[in-house]
């Protein structure tokens, strides 16, 4: 046992030694749970291991009663206790699973420490890419690759998303983890009330680079952050545009942190509804086209080629077998409106199916469905 004490050396209590005040009552969670169970664990253990000792063949003192079958005081507290404890953890989950909510906005940054109604929460559009992650700042208008930095004391919300494969965000000293989904924007609000440099990664496996998808995060005074900002800024490779977005969605592994300059309001929205690629329909278009019927005959060639994606799925090699293609976008007045989807943010409520017609009832319609055009009921 002592021999094994050294490879317990890189291990560390980080989940249970939080730097903010969403991570830390989400630790009090742990330790309430574990200690409630423990109740009940240890003794059992320690009966178990007294009844083996005190019944042993060889102790001749101890009652034999070989008819008895029944105790009413022993079934009431064998049934009560763990019935006690499970409606305590209940209660304890419930409550943490509502207030811990990670799409709910924060109400305090510590215990006693309300945050003010004029707080503005710093918004921060996270995009996991293979594998790296990306982190875009629209309020100070920069963007970096593989560096968080967070202003202390100040509650921030993340809108999450990914460009391909599912991934999980996950800052232990910060917040839980939550999952990175292409096609999907989740969200998660957490505050740091210590400075200092921790470790972010993915906690989802996604593929060959899935090891060294780590970034830093850095919880600075507000005034440090400031510079820090400024920093981005003066060392920024140029501007995260669409085209550039593009290159640096590329697969890559162990990529070193870069800054951008972020001027594309609307860039995050592009990727939710992964249509960053010039002349690519937007998802939320597509639904809309669908919702009022489909494009019609008109919509079956409305299709163009793919020139990159990721690996043989779309087109970056010449052994899939079959054309890859996409939806592309329709010129109309009603695209091209000043209300269009893609300038407003995501909507996180869950789609219903409100309204919907019974499939024995839907008459035959052509609809598209991500690249192929086929007859539906």
């Amino acid at each position: 046992m002592l021999g094994a004490l050294p490879l317990l050396a890189s291990c560390n209590m980080v989940v249970l030694d939080p730097a903010g005040d969403v991570a830390r009552q989400q630790g009090d969670l742990i330790v309430i749970s574990t200690v409630l169970m423990l109740l009940i664990i240890v003794p059992v253990m320690a009966l178990t291991i007294f009844f083996a000792w005190r019944y042993r063949a060889a102790n001749k003192d101890a009652t034999y009663k070989p008819d008895w079958d029944h105790s009413t005081q022993l079934e009431l507290v064998i049934w009560s206790a763990p019935l006690l404890i499970i409606i305590c953890l209940g209660a304890v989950t419930w409550v943490a699973t509502h207030l811990l909510d990670p799409y709910r906005p924060l109400a305090r940054t510590g215990p006693g420490q309300a945050i003010a109604a004029n707080v503005k929460p710093l918004e921060v559009n996270v995009v996991a890419l293979d594998w790296k992650w990306l982190f875009i700042y629209p309020e100070q208008g920069v963007a970096t690759v593989n560096e968080l930095a967070l202003p202390v004391n100040r509650p921030v919300r993340f809108r999450i998303s990914s460009s391909s494969v599912m991934n999980s965000f996950y800052v232990p000293a910060l917040a839980g983890q939550i999952y990175a989904m292409p096609g999907m924007e989740t969200k998660l609000h957490g505050v740091f009330d210590k400075t200092g440099e921790f470790e972010g990664f993915s906690a989802n496996y996604s593929g060959w680079g899935f090891s060294q998808m780590r970034f830093k995060v850095k919880s600075l005074p507000a005034g440090e952050f400031d510079t820090w900002v400024a920093a981005t800024k003066a060392a920024s490779e140029g501007d995260l545009d669409r085209l550039a977005y593009l290159k640096l969605e590329k697969p890559s592994q162990k990529e070193p942190v870069r800054r951008f300059a972020a001027t594309d309001p609307q860039l995050f929205d592009a990727v939710v509804n992964m249509c960053v690629e010039p002349g690519k329909m937007c998802m939320h278009d597509m639904m809309a086209i669908d919702a009022k019927g489909g494009a019609g005959i008109a919509g079956i060639g409305n299709v163009r080629d793919v020139t990159y994606d990721k690996h043989a799925a779309r087109g970056t090699t010449g052994t899939v077998g079959w054309s890859v293609r996409y939806v592309a976008a329709l010129c109309s007045a009603a695209m091209a409106s000043a209300d269009r989807p893609d300038a407003k943010p995501v909507n996180p409520a869950p789609l219903k199916g409100e309204g919907l017609p019974h499939p024995n009832q839907a008459p035959k319609r052509t609809a598209l469905v991500g690249a192929a055009t086929r007859p539906i009921s």
